[in-house]
């Protein structure tokens, strides 16, 4: 396998004549986060659920740990950890219950049992805990639990099928910090989301839209490559409308809203505040409460990149 942990050569899958991944090819690195992005529907989880050896692909192939999808589904699945969006656990389990009934699963006994039970315990805040019921855990700590007891076979590979959907953003940041533990450990961890702002924490990302790659690199590559031009950040009393009114200006390159702001990325003339706030105002623009200069997001670029695919 080249020292990957995964590599994908043309992989489809169809349901009837509908596409949900059409003939994508990547790899990835022994050791590292991957992060697939893209909005609901793009063909992410579908992705995911082929590479666990779930779904069988329509054509294609992809190795993961070096076992074929088509052909060793059952191999892949005894080297791989695997958490759904859905948290995989049992509501009407006990913490202990879960992890003891998981790590028989997974073929554990005796004292290794105990030794990573003890550790699914610690890395999710729950020692002491062992006999509370699952279903009435916050979200955030039962998302670490799920995630502890995915691995708690200590597998080279582990997907993460939207993990923090529905997670307050604190919950988030110390998930993402339990999965760079993971990793540093030498786990290949694969992460499929739509907060784009997680995907900083990748080191590698693929951008799907309608089942097809359309970016893939490093979040400061994937910038540097696609947002070419300035980026203000413009807040305003009426966002709606002052988009209505310079999406078609001369200085607008690309211009998207963020709740009641907007990323406005200007033609390279107007690379400072003082410049674009006068191209705004001969426009007409009122009630602009703030513009700033800003580095791009990877939002910003995804927006990009399927607003071009549009047109």
């Amino acid at each position: 396998m080249s020292g990957n942990a995964i590599e994908v050569k043309n992989l489809t899958k169809k349901f009837g004549k509908f596409v949900s991944v059409d003939s994508i090819n990547f790899s990835v690195k022994q050791g590292e986060i991957f992060g697939f992005l893209g909005a609901n529907g793009a063909g992410k989880s579908t992705t995911i659920r082929m590479l666990c050896g779930i779904l069988e692909p329509t054509s294609g192939d992809a190795f993961v740990a070096g076992y074929s999808v088509k052909t060793e589904p059952d191999s892949i699945k005894r080297n791989i950890g695997y958490m759904s969006q859905r948290f995989s656990l049992y509501d009407d389990l006990s913490i202990e219950e879960n992890i003891e009934f998981f790590g028989g699963v997974y073929g554990l006994e005796g004292k290794k049992l105990i030794e990573r039970k003890d550790w699914v315990l610690e890395s999710a805040q729950l020692t002491g805990k062992e006999t509370t019921l699952t279903g009435l855990l916050p979200g955030g700590i039962k998302q670490r639990l799920a995630l502890g007891v995915a691995v708690i076979h200590q597998p080279p590979i582990v997907f993460l099928d939207e993990p923090t959907s529905g997670v307050d953003p604190i919950s988030r940041r110390s998930f993402w910090e339990l999965i760079h533990i993971l990793s540093g450990e030498g786990c290949t961890v694969v992460v499929t989301t739509h907060y784009l702002e997680e995907a900083e924490y990748c080191g590698n990302i693929i951008l799907m839209d309608a089942g097809k790659i359309v970016a893939e690199g490093t979040s400061s590559a994937l910038k540097a490559q696609y947002i070419q031009h300035p980026v203000f950040e413009i807040e305003t009393d009426s966002p709606v409308e002052l988009m209505e009114k310079i999406e078609k200006a001369p200085f607008t390159v690309e211009i998207s809203l963020f709740g009641n702001k907007m990323h406005l990325a200007a033609q390279d003339t107007f690379s400072t505040v003082s410049e674009i706030g006068s191209a705004l105002e001969k426009f007409g623009a009122k009630n602009i409460l703030r513009i700033d200069r800003i580095v791009p997001t990877l939002e910003d670029v995804f927006i990009a990149l399927v607003d071009k695919k549009g047109k």
